[in-house]
């Protein structure tokens, strides 16, 4: 397993990069605020909201997608992200 984290601001960026297997990953947020995730045209108005939680959410990730993360205007928050070294 590949352990990661991502000081995520208001500029979305790649917290999971597409990859030539199916994965499950883990993510966690650290702080009290809501990260958004999505695609490349990810924006907190578009986005699936995820919010702080004691345990780490299981993402099925697909072949070949990749997931972005990024908060509210003015916003900044830590996202954990634990996925398989399957390279």
């Amino acid at each position: 397993m590949i352990s990661k984290s991502y000081s995520l601001t208001d500029v979305r960026q790649v917290v999971v990069a597409a990859d030539d297997f199916h994965r499950t990953v883990y993510l966690q947020i650290v702080g009290n605020n809501t990260a958004y995730l999505g695609g490349a045209d990810v924006t907190d108005a578009n986005g699936l909201p995820k919010a702080k939680h004691t345990a780490f959410s299981p993402v099925d990730v697909p072949i070949g997608e990749t997931i972005y993360a990024v908060m509210a205007s003015g916003q900044t928050e830590t996202l954990r992200v634990l996925l398989p070294d399957l390279d």
